[in-house]
């Protein structure tokens, strides 16, 4: 029996999860967190060895799914994390993997590519899409040179995407339990890092660059 951790901010999104993973005879969910904090707490009660999968996403509250694959791999814990986002694989798949994941899918695509997903990553192997799979070749074999948005962290990132999509600095402090202040500081590294001027010109930055729809 694959024994699986759901960890996601929205109840409704776990229920599905679950829901689906319910239908298959192999596979368990033992524990659902909503946040880093209530993982923790989770992974603490659960022992040495909590679960095969932990099905993780990315948009949290307080710490990201990226944060918690850092503090993961920071610790050496070695439960196998299997990123399930809505966002597409080219803004985040590539840094989840390097990050320590061992496998990224969308949200919205077919409920078998989960099943097979976290069958795959309970195995220890890892797991990605054919589209996943063309961004790594085309990252080994593409020039050196690389877009700007690459550089910028995995929180300037998540920052520029969330201003991009129209969302207010009020409104993604309260989302990732930050200051106003602090996202104030991660909206000016990412119009440096860009050579942008203000919130126009990122959106547009951000659409002609894939990182949001049009």
């Amino acid at each position: 029996m694959i024994r699986v951790i759901l960890c996601d901010d929205h109840g409704l999104i776990r229920r599905g999860i679950r829901d689906t993973l319910a239908d298959v005879q192999d596979i368990e969910v033992v524990g659902e967190a909503g946040d880093y904090t209530e993982l923790r707490g989770l992974l603490h009660t659960l022992g040495n060895n909590p679960c095969d999968v932990l099905v993780l996403d990315i948009n949290m509250p307080g710490r990201s799914g990226l944060d918690v694959l850092h503090v993961l791999k920071e610790e050496g814990n070695p439960v196998r994390t299997l990123v399930v986002s809505m966002y597409p694989e080219d803004q985040y798949a590539i840094r989840a993997l390097r990050a320590g994941a061992y496998g990224y899918v969308n949200k919205g695509g077919d409920p078998a590519t989960l099943v097979q997903a976290v069958r795959t990553v309970a195995q220890g192997r890892k797991y990605v899409t054919p589209e996943i799979a063309q961004m790594l070749v085309e990252s080994l074999t593409a020039p050196v040179t690389e877009q700007a948005h690459h550089k910028l962290s995995d929180r300037e990132l998540q920052t520029l995407v969330m201003i991009a999509s129209g969302k207010r600095l009020s409104d993604i402090a309260e989302e990732l339990t930050l200051s106003p202040k602090t996202v104030s500081v991660y909206r000016a590294r990412v119009l440096e890092k860009l050579s942008l001027s203000n919130n126009s010109e990122l959106t547009v930055y951000a659409i002609r660059n894939g990182l949001v729809a049009s």
